[in-house]
């Protein structure tokens, strides 16, 4: 269960455990967020909730309507297709301007981010994602861009590798056996941005992406609730 930081608010703290519960499928995706049941599960007031729940449809896990309240957002094939293709066009426009622009410290950021990640079991004993390497995972990645130098792009890329990560509970349930080498892409992405190879750094992008989304339609490509189209 990640841990709020010190001097954080309640809401802070329940955030971080419901974005970490959507993460990870514990909360499916389309769920109906409800006052009452958040209430019970968290222990927090409808007036914590009510700070809480638009922090996620900002980051884009959750939805919010007139008389529907708020709800987990719902995925297809559809919608992994799209979001997948906006990823690949924001993350390889920051990838290259932080190669372009990126400092020696930024390449010191990268390679610190790498190694932690690196240390990081993807995998728990059952079997689930450890929620430590999700979240280095995140960094490694936002570390990449970060020298971009340009804040909204670096945080518009964010936002949708966030929304891509509630795909990850679509298959959390199935061990598919795979010859692909995760860390290995990670290592590969690292040394293309440290040695300022732009065009073999964003090969290696587009492909870690876009393997990811192929795994997730092939590996369950029927699953109950999970809808071809909206």
């Amino acid at each position: 269960m990640p841990r709020a930081l010190p001097g954080a608010t309640r809401a802070d703290a329940v955030f971080l455990r419901l974005r970490a519960d959507i993460l990870n499928g514990a909360i499916r995706p389309g769920t109906r967020l409800g006052f009452a049941e958040l209430g019970r599960r968290y222990d927090v007031s409808t007036g914590v909730l009510r700070e809480v729940l638009p922090r996620l449809v900002e980051q884009g896990l959750a939805t919010s309507a007139p008389q529907l309240g708020f709800r987990v957002v719902s995925i297809s094939v559809t919608d992994l297709e799209e979001l997948t293709g906006a990823r690949v066009a924001l993350e390889l426009m920051v990838t290259e301007l932080a190669i372009e622009r990126g400092d020696i410290a930024w390449e010191t950021r990268l390679v610190a981010a790498h190694h932690t990640l690196s240390r990081m079991p993807m995998f728990r004993p059952d079997g689930s994602t450890n929620q430590a390497w999700l979240a280095a995972h995140e960094t490694f990645h936002e570390t990449l861009w970060s020298g971009s130098g340009n804040r909204y792009l670096n945080a518009a890329a964010a936002e949708l590798r966030t929304v891509s990560e509630v795909y990850r509970c679509w298959t959390r349930d199935t061990q598919v056996e795979t010859d692909r080498d995760v860390p290995g892409e990670h290592q590969a992405i690292t040394r293309a941005a440290v040695e300022r190879d732009t065009a073999l750094c964003l090969e290696l992008v587009e492909t870690h992406i876009r393997t990811t989304t192929r795994l997730l339609i092939t590996t369950q490509p029927s699953r109950e609730g999970i809808p071809a189209q909206r």
